[in-house]
């Protein structure tokens, strides 16, 4: 995943950019590149330690119905078990899959973000909302 990516969907979970700026970008992707980028995202989620039970509070800050597959494949199983089974949706849940998937990274992101902030050497806790950090990541690469 290009450095762009990363750091607009952690400015998502710091309330910094809209859901609909990335739903653009992912809409736009083939379903193979989706399922990638799904996939990218599955491991920024177990990078943020989440808990089973931010499940719930990511369909809720989602929008989406708990009844949508991918929402009932992480409510009828741990984490570990259904966060793979989410990547290989068939395409037409794709685009809800990353909603959800997006909510929870947002739910374990802030979690880690209240202990992790402050850390200069990790450039995913600092604050993206300062347009001439982004630009200086996006010059250096680090």
């Amino acid at each position: 995943m290009r450095l762009e990516d990363e750091i607009a969907i952690n400015q998502f979970a710091q309330s910094v950019r809209s859901i609909d700026d990335l739903l653009a970008s992912f809409s736009n992707l083939e379903e193979n590149s989706k399922r990638t980028v799904l996939g990218f995202l599955c491991n920024l989620i177990w990078q943020s330690k989440p808990v089973d039970s931010d499940v719930r509070l990511a369909i809720e800050g989602s929008a989406l119905k708990p009844t949508f597959t991918p929402c009932v494949l992480l409510l009828t199983h741990r984490l570990v078990i259904g966060l793979p089974k989410v990547i290989d949706l068939p395409d037409s849940e794709l685009r809800k899959s990353y909603i959800l998937l997006l909510h929870l990274f947002k739910i374990a992101y802030l979690r880690r973000f209240e202990e992790e902030k402050g850390f200069s050497e990790k450039w995913w806790y600092a604050d993206l909302s300062d347009i001439g950090f982004v630009k200086s990541l996006l010059t250096t690469g680090d």
